[in-house]
């Protein structure tokens, strides 16, 4: 999530797949972005779907904040 620009019909299709899912099933959603950023990146054009996609996906979720080198970086054995 959040490693290319959303189109309009990208946004419409997040939020018909997550409204689908909030009552039944679970959801892993990862991104790079902070959640604290995920409003600015979902509603450039249209606030209210940046809202509506946040109030179902952040509301009762569990969040797990990762830190560190890149798991990519690790494994090929590059140095930072």
């Amino acid at each position: 999530f959040g490693m290319a620009a959303l189109t309009v019909q990208g946004r419409t299709d997040l939020l018909e797949v997550i409204d689908a899912r909030v009552e039944g099933r679970s959801t892993i959603v990862t991104s790079q972005i902070p959640v604290e950023h995920w409003h600015d990146y979902l509603g450039i054009d249209n606030p209210t779907v940046a809202d509506a996609i946040l109030d179902r996906v952040v509301s009762g979720a569990l969040r797990i904040p990762l830190s560190g080198e890149s798991m990519r970086k690790l494994r090929s054995g590059t140095q930072a």
